[in-house]
Protein backbone atom coordinates (compact mmCIF):
# COMPACT_ATOMS: atom_id res chain seq x y z
CA UNK A 1 0.00 0.00 0.00
CA UNK A 2 2.56 2.47 0.88
CA UNK A 3 4.16 1.97 -2.45
CA UNK A 4 1.40 2.05 -4.63
CA UNK A 5 0.51 5.36 -2.68
CA UNK A 6 4.02 6.67 -3.56
CA UNK A 7 4.08 5.81 -7.03
CA UNK A 8 1.83 8.43 -8.25
CA UNK A 9 3.44 10.93 -6.22
CA UNK A 10 6.90 10.45 -7.58
CA UNK A 11 5.31 10.68 -11.06
CA UNK A 12 3.88 13.66 -10.84
CA UNK A 13 6.69 15.88 -11.15
CA UNK A 14 8.09 13.93 -14.22
CA UNK A 15 4.25 14.65 -16.08
CA UNK A 16 4.85 18.61 -14.86
CA UNK A 17 8.72 18.59 -16.49
CA UNK A 18 7.16 17.22 -19.55
CA UNK A 19 4.71 19.86 -20.37
CA UNK A 20 4.59 22.46 -22.98
CA UNK A 21 5.86 25.59 -21.55
CA UNK A 22 5.93 27.42 -24.74
CA UNK A 23 1.88 26.57 -25.23
CA UNK A 24 1.08 27.52 -21.98
CA UNK A 25 3.06 31.50 -22.78
CA UNK A 26 1.02 31.15 -26.40
CA UNK A 27 -1.88 31.34 -24.84
CA UNK A 28 -0.61 34.39 -22.46
CA UNK A 29 0.15 36.56 -25.53
CA UNK A 30 -2.45 34.79 -27.95
CA UNK A 31 -3.71 38.41 -28.78
CA UNK A 32 0.02 39.84 -29.87
CA UNK A 33 1.07 36.19 -31.54
CA UNK A 34 -1.56 36.75 -33.59
CA UNK A 35 -1.07 40.32 -34.74
CA UNK A 36 1.86 40.01 -35.43
CA UNK A 37 3.63 40.51 -39.32
CA UNK A 38 6.86 38.43 -38.43
CA UNK A 39 8.62 36.99 -35.25
CA UNK A 40 10.36 40.27 -34.15
CA UNK A 41 7.18 41.49 -33.39
CA UNK A 42 6.85 39.16 -30.73
CA UNK A 43 10.12 39.70 -29.85
CA UNK A 44 9.61 43.25 -29.20
CA UNK A 45 6.03 42.59 -27.24
CA UNK A 46 7.83 40.27 -25.32
CA UNK A 47 10.29 42.50 -24.21
CA UNK A 48 7.77 45.00 -23.29
CA UNK A 49 6.39 42.22 -20.95
CA UNK A 50 9.47 42.00 -19.38
CA UNK A 51 11.00 39.06 -21.10
CA UNK A 52 14.49 38.75 -21.26
CA UNK A 53 16.88 36.41 -23.02
CA UNK A 54 17.63 34.92 -19.83
CA UNK A 55 14.22 34.54 -18.86
CA UNK A 56 13.63 32.96 -22.52
CA UNK A 57 15.97 30.08 -21.33
CA UNK A 58 13.43 28.63 -18.94
CA UNK A 59 11.39 27.70 -21.94
CA UNK A 60 13.87 26.32 -23.39
CA UNK A 61 15.50 28.78 -25.34
CA UNK A 62 18.59 30.64 -26.04
CA UNK A 63 17.08 33.74 -26.61
CA UNK A 64 14.07 35.93 -26.98
CA UNK A 65 14.25 36.14 -30.87
CA UNK A 66 14.32 31.92 -31.34
CA UNK A 67 11.55 31.96 -28.45
CA UNK A 68 9.74 34.68 -30.97
CA UNK A 69 10.03 32.29 -34.02
CA UNK A 70 8.39 29.68 -32.50
CA UNK A 71 5.88 31.47 -31.36
CA UNK A 72 4.99 33.08 -34.30
CA UNK A 73 5.51 29.42 -36.36
CA UNK A 74 3.15 28.13 -33.64
CA UNK A 75 0.33 30.78 -33.67
CA UNK A 76 -2.67 29.34 -36.16
CA UNK A 77 -3.21 31.85 -38.94
CA UNK A 78 -5.53 31.93 -42.08
CA UNK A 79 -4.41 30.53 -45.33
CA UNK A 80 -5.17 33.97 -46.69
CA UNK A 81 -3.43 35.59 -49.93
CA UNK A 82 -0.33 37.17 -49.75
CA UNK A 83 -0.83 41.37 -49.82
CA UNK A 84 0.19 43.05 -52.74
CA UNK A 85 3.69 44.74 -52.51
CA UNK A 86 3.01 47.93 -50.74
CA UNK A 87 6.30 49.64 -51.92
CA UNK A 88 4.77 51.95 -53.90
CA UNK A 89 1.86 53.64 -51.03
CA UNK A 90 5.56 53.30 -48.51
CA UNK A 91 7.38 55.51 -51.03
CA UNK A 92 4.50 57.64 -51.59
CA UNK A 93 4.30 58.68 -47.92
CA UNK A 94 7.81 58.88 -47.38
CA UNK A 95 7.69 61.88 -49.77
CA UNK A 96 4.38 63.00 -48.57
CA UNK A 97 6.33 62.82 -44.70
CA UNK A 98 9.55 64.85 -46.06
CA UNK A 99 6.86 67.55 -47.53
CA UNK A 100 5.19 68.21 -44.70
CA UNK A 101 8.29 68.47 -42.83
CA UNK A 102 9.96 71.41 -44.98
CA UNK A 103 6.19 73.37 -44.40
CA UNK A 104 7.48 74.30 -40.84
CA UNK A 105 10.26 75.95 -41.92
CA UNK A 106 9.00 77.53 -45.45
CA UNK A 107 6.26 79.02 -42.92
CA UNK A 108 8.16 80.31 -40.28
CA UNK A 109 11.06 81.86 -43.28
CA UNK A 110 8.64 83.21 -45.21
CA UNK A 111 6.68 85.02 -42.34
CA UNK A 112 10.32 86.01 -41.19
CA UNK A 113 11.21 87.67 -43.98
CA UNK A 114 7.90 89.62 -44.52
CA UNK A 115 9.47 91.33 -41.26
CA UNK A 116 5.23 91.06 -39.98
CA UNK A 117 5.03 91.63 -36.13
CA UNK A 118 3.87 87.92 -35.26
CA UNK A 119 6.72 85.97 -36.88
CA UNK A 120 8.17 85.45 -33.56
CA UNK A 121 5.40 83.39 -32.31
CA UNK A 122 4.17 81.94 -35.85
CA UNK A 123 8.37 80.42 -36.30
CA UNK A 124 7.17 78.67 -32.72
CA UNK A 125 4.32 77.80 -33.38
CA UNK A 126 5.72 76.21 -36.52
CA UNK A 127 8.73 74.14 -34.63
CA UNK A 128 6.42 73.17 -32.06
CA UNK A 129 4.13 71.92 -34.93
CA UNK A 130 7.28 69.55 -36.32
CA UNK A 131 7.41 67.73 -33.39
CA UNK A 132 4.42 65.56 -33.78
CA UNK A 133 3.35 66.31 -37.18
CA UNK A 134 5.66 65.45 -39.93
CA UNK A 135 5.65 61.58 -40.82
CA UNK A 136 5.33 60.23 -37.20
CA UNK A 137 6.02 56.57 -37.17
CA UNK A 138 2.55 56.06 -35.12
CA UNK A 139 2.91 55.36 -32.04
CA UNK A 140 1.79 57.41 -29.28
CA UNK A 141 4.23 58.13 -26.67
CA UNK A 142 3.67 56.44 -23.31
CA UNK A 143 2.23 58.57 -20.09
CA UNK A 144 0.45 60.77 -18.63
CA UNK A 145 0.00 64.33 -19.54
CA UNK A 146 0.12 64.03 -22.95
CA UNK A 147 0.50 67.97 -23.78
CA UNK A 148 2.71 68.44 -21.05
CA UNK A 149 6.21 68.23 -23.85
CA UNK A 150 4.51 70.58 -25.82
CA UNK A 151 4.32 73.00 -23.83
CA UNK A 152 7.23 73.00 -22.30
CA UNK A 153 8.51 72.96 -25.83
CA UNK A 154 6.82 76.17 -26.93
CA UNK A 155 8.57 77.63 -23.86
CA UNK A 156 11.78 76.18 -24.30
CA UNK A 157 11.74 77.77 -28.47
CA UNK A 158 9.87 80.81 -27.00
CA UNK A 159 12.45 81.69 -24.30
CA UNK A 160 15.10 81.25 -27.01
CA UNK A 161 13.51 83.32 -29.50
CA UNK A 162 12.80 86.55 -27.31
CA UNK A 163 16.27 86.45 -26.24
CA UNK A 164 17.75 85.59 -29.59
CA UNK A 165 15.84 86.87 -32.47
CA UNK A 166 12.90 85.46 -34.89
CA UNK A 167 15.94 84.55 -37.03
CA UNK A 168 16.19 81.02 -34.51
CA UNK A 169 13.29 80.16 -34.58
CA UNK A 170 13.19 80.27 -38.90
CA UNK A 171 16.45 78.21 -38.21
CA UNK A 172 15.09 75.35 -36.12
CA UNK A 173 12.11 75.41 -38.23
CA UNK A 174 13.93 74.79 -41.18
CA UNK A 175 16.43 71.74 -39.22
CA UNK A 176 12.89 70.10 -39.29
CA UNK A 177 13.88 68.87 -42.42
CA UNK A 178 17.15 67.43 -42.20
CA UNK A 179 15.48 66.04 -38.48
CA UNK A 180 13.05 63.71 -40.90
CA UNK A 181 15.23 62.80 -42.97
CA UNK A 182 17.89 61.50 -40.20
CA UNK A 183 15.03 60.27 -38.65
CA UNK A 184 13.74 58.07 -41.27
CA UNK A 185 17.34 56.42 -41.47
CA UNK A 186 17.26 56.45 -38.25
CA UNK A 187 14.89 54.06 -38.10
CA UNK A 188 15.00 52.04 -41.58
CA UNK A 189 18.47 51.22 -40.30
CA UNK A 190 17.48 49.77 -36.51
CA UNK A 191 14.88 48.32 -38.21
CA UNK A 192 17.00 45.95 -40.41
CA UNK A 193 19.68 45.82 -37.47
CA UNK A 194 16.87 43.91 -35.52
CA UNK A 195 15.99 41.44 -38.46
CA UNK A 196 19.89 40.83 -38.09
CA UNK A 197 19.93 40.26 -34.33
CA UNK A 198 20.01 37.43 -32.33
CA UNK A 199 19.21 38.84 -29.07
CA UNK A 200 18.15 41.74 -27.23
CA UNK A 201 21.65 42.70 -25.91
CA UNK A 202 22.72 42.04 -29.57
CA UNK A 203 20.02 44.64 -30.94
CA UNK A 204 21.11 47.04 -28.15
CA UNK A 205 25.17 47.03 -29.20
CA UNK A 206 24.14 47.52 -32.77
CA UNK A 207 21.63 49.89 -32.25
CA UNK A 208 23.92 52.61 -29.57
CA UNK A 209 26.06 53.54 -32.14
CA UNK A 210 23.48 53.75 -34.59
CA UNK A 211 21.84 56.72 -32.82
CA UNK A 212 24.36 58.42 -31.62
CA UNK A 213 25.91 58.90 -35.27
CA UNK A 214 22.05 59.93 -36.31
CA UNK A 215 22.55 62.60 -33.17
CA UNK A 216 25.63 63.56 -35.34
CA UNK A 217 24.71 64.12 -38.70
CA UNK A 218 21.84 66.02 -37.47
CA UNK A 219 23.71 68.43 -35.41
CA UNK A 220 25.86 68.94 -38.73
CA UNK A 221 22.75 69.25 -41.08
CA UNK A 222 21.37 71.26 -38.55
CA UNK A 223 24.20 73.44 -37.95
CA UNK A 224 23.60 74.48 -42.03
CA UNK A 225 19.91 75.43 -41.35
CA UNK A 226 20.86 77.64 -38.58
CA UNK A 227 23.56 79.45 -40.10
CA UNK A 228 23.34 83.24 -39.18
CA UNK A 229 22.29 82.35 -35.64
CA UNK A 230 24.26 82.09 -32.62
CA UNK A 231 25.16 78.38 -32.90
CA UNK A 232 26.59 77.80 -29.76
CA UNK A 233 22.91 78.15 -28.23
CA UNK A 234 21.32 77.14 -31.61
CA UNK A 235 22.56 73.19 -32.11
CA UNK A 236 21.83 72.41 -28.99
CA UNK A 237 18.51 73.76 -28.58
CA UNK A 238 18.10 71.70 -32.40
CA UNK A 239 19.53 68.66 -31.37
CA UNK A 240 17.49 68.80 -28.49
CA UNK A 241 14.49 68.79 -30.12
CA UNK A 242 15.53 66.35 -32.82
CA UNK A 243 15.70 63.95 -29.82
CA UNK A 244 12.26 64.54 -28.02
CA UNK A 245 10.98 63.91 -31.75
CA UNK A 246 12.26 60.93 -32.02
CA UNK A 247 11.49 59.89 -28.67
CA UNK A 248 7.65 60.97 -28.66
CA UNK A 249 7.49 58.94 -32.36
CA UNK A 250 9.27 55.49 -31.20
CA UNK A 251 6.59 55.75 -28.31
CA UNK A 252 8.92 56.86 -25.45
CA UNK A 253 7.57 57.76 -22.50
CA UNK A 254 7.57 61.38 -22.09
CA UNK A 255 8.62 62.26 -18.57
CA UNK A 256 12.15 62.16 -19.65
CA UNK A 257 11.60 64.05 -22.72
CA UNK A 258 9.46 66.59 -20.46
CA UNK A 259 12.43 66.62 -17.64
CA UNK A 260 15.48 67.69 -20.20
CA UNK A 261 13.00 70.53 -21.55
CA UNK A 262 12.41 71.72 -18.20
CA UNK A 263 15.93 71.45 -17.50
CA UNK A 264 16.50 73.59 -21.12
CA UNK A 265 14.48 76.59 -19.30
CA UNK A 266 17.35 77.31 -16.03
CA UNK A 267 18.61 80.66 -17.11
CA UNK A 268 21.86 79.85 -17.11
CA UNK A 269 23.68 79.03 -20.41
CA UNK A 270 25.18 75.69 -20.46
CA UNK A 271 21.47 74.79 -19.78
CA UNK A 272 20.32 73.91 -23.23
CA UNK A 273 23.50 72.03 -23.80
CA UNK A 274 23.15 69.89 -20.69
CA UNK A 275 19.20 69.04 -21.36
CA UNK A 276 20.65 67.83 -24.80
CA UNK A 277 23.26 65.60 -23.23
CA UNK A 278 20.83 64.23 -20.64
CA UNK A 279 17.97 63.71 -23.34
CA UNK A 280 20.60 61.92 -25.42
CA UNK A 281 21.90 59.25 -23.07
CA UNK A 282 17.97 58.58 -22.13
CA UNK A 283 17.49 58.32 -26.02
CA UNK A 284 20.58 55.55 -26.58
CA UNK A 285 18.58 53.67 -23.61
CA UNK A 286 14.99 53.92 -24.49
CA UNK A 287 15.90 53.69 -28.19
CA UNK A 288 18.15 50.21 -28.30
CA UNK A 289 15.30 48.23 -26.75
CA UNK A 290 13.28 46.27 -29.72
CA UNK A 291 10.03 46.97 -28.60
CA UNK A 292 10.58 51.35 -29.46
CA UNK A 293 11.02 49.70 -33.08
CA UNK A 294 8.39 47.00 -33.62
CA UNK A 295 5.45 48.22 -36.39
CA UNK A 296 2.68 50.53 -35.03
Amino acid sequence: MTLDEAAPVASAPRRRAAGDPVKTLLHRHRALCERAVDPLEIAAGLEVQGITDRTAARFRHRDVFSLAEELYARTPRGDEPAAPSAARPRDARALRGFGHAVLPGALALGVSAAGVPFAGPVAVLAVVAALVWPARPGRPAAGRFPYAVLLLAAAVVGWAVYRDGTALGAGLALAAAPGHLVGAVFAARARSRLAGSRALEDFADRARPLLVAAALAFAAAGAAALAGTPLGVAVPLAVLLFLTRLLLGHGAPRGPVAAALALALVPTPPAVSAAAAVLLVHAVLALSRASAHARP
